[in-house]
Order: structure tokens, then sequence, then C-alpha cells
């Protein structure tokens, strides 16, 4: 075997032992991700287009999620936050699944972690897996005094690799610190002194739960000041157009009424033709809105419930 040829041995050996630890099988997670017909990580775990994440930046939240719930998704938004700052966060999810510890379990996991190649804590684990674009979400079972599972460094090592910050239903520290990290942001119950105790990483990129919401590997995470909303990889581009043409219909709303064009209540209801027609013309002024057909716009406002 030459140079070249045992290097790549090497590294796909690396990575099979990496993906498998504390994970699901690829398998499992085309599976359970089944909808999606996109690209995806070599994990199986979706992966959402860039522009995607940029675009779902610039809508409402309350619009997204009455997309999903058009869709029968009424398990995908979770509130109560503290955060860092109030910065906006988009990204596609990875996951973790956090556990009190029990010494033999703990033990084990560790143990085949280095013989795979990884190094520290188990909460260090699932940064070593960010790549530009991810969002760390992690269910650490609500713990506070003993749970946070990031502190400065932790935030700048999962900054530096992913570009964004991070959702835990747990705790994180060092929150002065971390205030001085310029577009990070950390949306977690509760900032604590203490460190990491009696817990160990059970899950990595698997499903998990996040208060009353479900969470898969891959899902578009939207985190904005009124909540986190988890959307399905697979209604991602679907749920973005439609907060995207509420956002267009909403000024154009807020213009007609505000010039005596049209009432509230005819705006606030099922468009009459003439109304659409008018929305159309009004739209062809603003290329930087985008285009719409009529059939799009038929299509559109005939699952209206906002």
């Amino acid at each position: 075997m030459n140079t070249k040829a045992f290097i790549l041995f090497f590294n796909l050996v690396l990575i099979t032992g990496w993906l498998s630890a504390q994970t699901i099988s690829k398998e499992e997670m085309i599976f359970l991700t089944s909808e999606w017909k996109g690209e995806r990580f070599p994990d199986g775990r979706p992966r959402i287009p860039d522009d995607l994440l940029e675009r779902a930046k610039r809508i409402m939240i309350d619009d997204a999620w009455n997309a999903l719930r058009n869709e029968g998704y009424h398990n995908q938004f979770e509130g109560g936050w503290k955060m860092v700052n109030e910065t906006l966060m988009t990204g596609r999810a990875v996951t973790a699944m956090y556990l009190p510890s029990r010494p033999d379990v703990e033990r084990n996991i560790k143990e085949r972690g280095a013989r795979q190649g990884r190094k520290g804590n188990t909460n260090s684990w699932p940064i070593d897996t960010l790549v530009p674009g991810d969002l760390y979400v992690a269910d650490a079972y609500g713990k506070i005094g003993g749970g946070p599972i990031m502190g400065s460094t932790l935030a700048n090592s999962i900054f530096s690799k992913s570009g964004n910050g991070v959702v835990f239903d747990g705790a994180a520290r060092d929150l002065q610190e971390i205030r001085n990290m310029k577009g990070f942001n950390a949306f977690v119950r509760d900032f604590h002194p203490s460190f990491t105790e009696e817990m160990v990483l059970m899950g990595l990129n698997t499903p998990i739960r996040i208060g009353g919401a479900i969470v898969l590997p891959g899902d578009l995470v939207i985190a904005t000041v009124e909540g986190v909303l988890f959307v399905p990889a697979h209604l991602a581009e679907q749920v973005v157009s439609v907060a995207e043409f509420v956002v267009r219909k909403d000024q154009f709303g807020f213009e007609m009424v505000r010039n005596n064009i049209y009432s509230t209540g005819e705006i606030d209801s099922q468009w009459t033709d003439e109304i659409k027609t008018a929305f159309l013309k009004w739209l062809e002024k603003r290329p930087d809105l985008g285009t719409m057909t009529r059939q799009e716009l038929d299509q559109m406002m005939s699952k209206r419930t906002w």
C-alpha cells in the first residue's frame, strides 16, 4: 500500500469511528429523515443549502410556525430561554443528548472514545463534529447547578467551527466573557458558575427532545428573541418560502391600509381578484422582494391561516 493510499485508508477508518460513537447508524439517519431528498453529510445528516440558512434569517418565526402547523407539525417550537444577546441564529441542527452519569456507563463511553481518538470530557465531542452552518442543539435535561456544558473556551471553539452559537436545554457558564464574542449567542435555561458534573453524552446526532419539541439532526433551527423553531429539513424550503411571502404580503397590506386603498378587513381575509392583481403589480415594482406568478399566489393564499 503506497503512502497516499494508506493515508486515505487511515482517514476513512478514523471518520467511520467518529461517526459511529454515540450516534445512530447512517441507515437509521436516512430512515428517520427519509423525506429529505437533497444532499447529505457522510453520516446521513441532511445538508440544507447555505443560501436557505441565509434566507431564513429574514423571515418572521411566527409565520414559519404557522406554515409548519398547516402541514401538521405541532411540536417544533420551544420558548422560555435566557440569551447572551438578541442575535438571531439559523443553522443545521447538530444534536446531543446528555443523561445523568453512572460510573460504568461513563467509563465505557470514555474508553471507547479514547480508542477512537476523542479527547477531553464528553461535552466537547459534539463540538469536534461542527462545520460552518451547523447549530449545536443539546438536551441537557434542564440541569443548572453542575449542569453547564459550555464555558467561554468551548464557546470560542463552537463559534470558530460553525460560525453559530448554541441552543441548550440546560445551562452554560462564563456569561461575562461570552458576551464579548461578537456574533455569538446562546439560548439556555440559565447561566451558572459551576461546571459539568455527573453528566455524560449518551447521544450524538440522534433524535432529541427540547422541552416540548422534537429535534432531528439536520433540522433547520431558527432561534430568535421569541423562541426557537425546529423545522424538519424536508420542509425547510417550503416553510421559508411561505414565510417570505407573508413578509411581502404584510408590507403590501401595511401600505394599502395606510393609504386607505383597502380596509384592514379586506387585507386580513381571503383576497379578491382585484387585490391579488394589485399585489402582483405592486410586487413588479419591487424586484428586490422577488417575483411571483398568479398561479403561485393563488396556491399560497389557498392555505392561508395568517
